[in-house]
């Protein structure tokens, strides 16, 4: 039986004063070194377009700069993580947090979109949608505007044996209720998942 270990992950520090302060990972100990050089360009880019989105042309205005990181599946060859930044602009009503996340599958050698994890032409985003329109109801979760559908490459991330569909602030729900997160279990979804692919491996006992 193969035995497939967790990657090593540092956490690297970048700032420019105390209140502009971003951690973000770095993976490391890895045996396949253009695999590392990949994932943690990956996160690198990923990390500075999230700031460069939520400081615009505006930098000078901005506050506070708050980043950090969490992993959310280091197991069975799947690296999933969230990368999370807050901002806040000078005189703003209040401030700004955006999450945006990566998975990567390790056996293959990729980065993964929500569409990589199904099935070709399973329809993954009205099966996914009826069961966040469940979760909607039973946890009476308030709307901005009725909910249809998610996107084809809607915000996500693995968690063990759940796929965690999410939203950004504003995107379906109030600013006050925060980041709408939608935990589905792998079994929800076994007629359409990928075998061969990060939750078809989570799916398995």
């Amino acid at each position: 039986m193969a035995i497939n270990f967790p990657v090593g992950i540092k956490t690297v520090t970048i700032s420019s004063g105390p209140t502009k302060v971003v951690y973000y990972p770095r993976v490391k100990g890895m045996q396949n070194k253009q695999l590392q050089q990949f994932i943690n360009s990956t996160i690198v880019r990923q990390n500075q377009q999230i700031i460069n989105e939520q400081t615009g042309n505006m930098d000078t205005t901005v506050v506070d700069l708050y980043g950090y990181y969490e992993i959310k599946n280091n197991q069975r060859d799947v690296l999933s993580l969230s990368l999370n930044n807050y901002v806040y602009h000078y005189h703003a009503a209040h401030g700004m947090t955006v999450i945006k996340s990566l998975t990567f599958d390790l056996q293959k050698r990729r980065q993964v979109e929500l569409k990589d994890l199904f099935k070709p032409g399973s329809d993954y985003v009205k099966k996914i949608s009826e069961l966040i329109k469940v979760q909607i109801k039973e946890r009476d979760i308030p709307l901005l505007v009725d909910f249809k559908a998610i996107r084809p490459d809607q915000d996500f991330y693995i968690a063990d044996k759940a796929l965690i569909i999410y939203f950004q602030l504003y995107e379906i729900t109030p600013y006050a209720y925060g980041f709408p997160m939608f935990p589905i279990s792998v079994y929800a979804l076994q007629d359409i998942i990928d075998e061969n692919v990060p939750l078809g491996r989570m799916a398995v006992n």
